[in-house]
């Protein structure tokens, strides 16, 4: 294999190193490119541009693989929950037990939130969006957890994990609670992980809360499906913002904000909002997917296909068994639920999405999934937040350890040059 690649630029040969990867990806170091030549690279989105080396994810998107430090997705949804897949994102390697006990320990020491964010979240009108709230309130944590992590402390690093995996919940619980006009509750430090966020979501406020295994089973295999992807819009966000030596909680805040774009983190609201499109048109299943394959046709068939995979999405797979299983438990009777259903069997049918690789990715089924449970569809993205988590502290972590350079891009300017100035009078 060579080992690097030669550049000719005004008849002057230039050498730089090719960086080999674990799974065999092969890159370009041009570190010193601008130094020995002037130039820069021009790569509009950073489609072909590599900005870190990371050992967290794994994504081969042309094979449909998707690992989290080595271990295929399908075997961790199948055999781990997602406190374990939170361990082994953020220090590297699954928990033993003693381990796990710890770590859930320390998860439950931590889960109070100042009573003051009360006041914050009361001062948002009923007309926020959910987003803007957890994005603000996971900032004010910074202001009642003002010291800054040493991150040559292990013990100050893991204190800080544990703070945001602990109150992240409580934040997403408190959310969801403010959209649908219910009281306030807390931790419940008998439940696992997972049961507190369905507990904090939706326990009624006349009533006890009572577990539903195959709902809380669907509810960790989505947070797992969703726990890191690698260098994506949100990931790179917290990535950037932590170059600046900004904190953990601030660099997620960030991370936060970018996932709430609607070609990020809002896909899977867009699928139910496509939904209720079709339904309110009376419901002809066979007529938008004749608009989807008309090109002179605006509509967008949301949640089929995707940016990265360019077989099939491996965690839709998974989370489409999962999806059924909870629409079967809850026997829901609902009328764009079925239209999703029957979106689904035309697609996988369908000679034009199966040629193109147009299968329902994992958005499509998530919205399945949280309509079913009657989260609200603003809600949506900040349960994308909720499982996301573990893998931005363990990008944040990942990069601040490696010491990494402050993120600075270049550009080609293109603007005008050389304008003189004018005084007021004469503009």
């Amino acid at each position: 294999m060579e080992k690097s690649i030669k550049f000719i630029y005004k008849d002057e040969t230039f050498e730089f190193p090719l960086v080999g990867g674990t799974e065999n990806e092969l890159g370009i170091d041009i570190k010193t490119l601008r130094a020995l030549t002037g130039l820069v690279t021009l790569d509009p989105g950073f489609k072909n541009s590599g900005s870190c080396e990371s050992g967290v994810t794994f994504l081969d998107g042309e094979k449909g693989i998707l690992k989290y430090r080595g271990y295929s997705i399908d075997d961790l949804a199948k055999g781990a929950d997602f406190l374990e897949v939170a361990y082994l994102l953020i220090f590297g390697e699954l928990p033993t037990s003693a381990q796990l006990e710890k770590f859930q320990s320390d998860i439950n020491e931590e889960a109070i939130v100042d009573e003051d964010l009360k006041t914050i979240l009361k001062s948002f009108p009923k007309t926020a969006h959910p987003m803007g709230i957890l994005a603000s309130l996971t900032s004010a944590l910074t202001a009642f957890n003002p010291s800054s992590v040493d991150v040559g402390s292990e013990e100050e690093m893991y204190q800080a994990i544990v703070t945001i995996l602990a109150k992240f919940p409580i934040l997403v619980g408190w959310t969801q609670r403010k959209v649908k006009g219910l009281p306030l509750n807390y931790y419940d430090t008998k439940l696992s992980y997972v049961d507190n966020v369905a507990q904090m979501m939706f326990k009624k406020p006349n009533s006890e809360y009572t577990s539903n295994p195959i709902v809380i089973e669907a509810l960790n295999k989505l947070l797992i499906l969703h726990a890191d992807h690698e260098q994506n819009c949100s990931t790179s966000t917290v990535r950037i913002v932590g170059s600046s030596h900004a904190g953990l909680f601030a660099s997620i805040s960030a991370g936060i904000s970018a996932l709430w774009g609607p070609l990020h983190g809002g896909a899977n609201q867009a699928v139910i909002e496509m939904l209720e499109a079709i339904k309110e048109d009376g419901g002809d299943t066979k007529k938008f997917m004749a608009k989807a394959k008309d090109k002179s046709d605006p509509f967008r068939l949301m949640g089929f296909g995707h940016r990265v995979y360019k077989n099939f999405d491996p965690r839709a797979k998974i989370i489409k068994v999962a999806a059924d299983e909870v629409l079967n438990e809850l026997g829901i009777v609902d009328p764009v639920l079925d239209i999703a259903k029957g979106l689904e069997q035309e697609a996988l049918s369908d000679s034009y999405f199966v040629d193109r690789k147009l299968y329902p990715n994992v958005d499509f089924y998530s919205g399945i999934i949280y309509r079913a449970l009657g989260i609200p569809t603003e809600m949506f993205t900040v349960m994308f937040a909720l499982g996301r988590l573990p893998g931005w502290i363990a990008q944040w972590k990942e990069m601040r350890e490696n010491n990494e350079p402050i993120g600075r891009p270049r550009q080609i300017y293109t603007g005008e040059t050389n304008k003189v100035l004018k005084t007021i009078e004469k503009r």
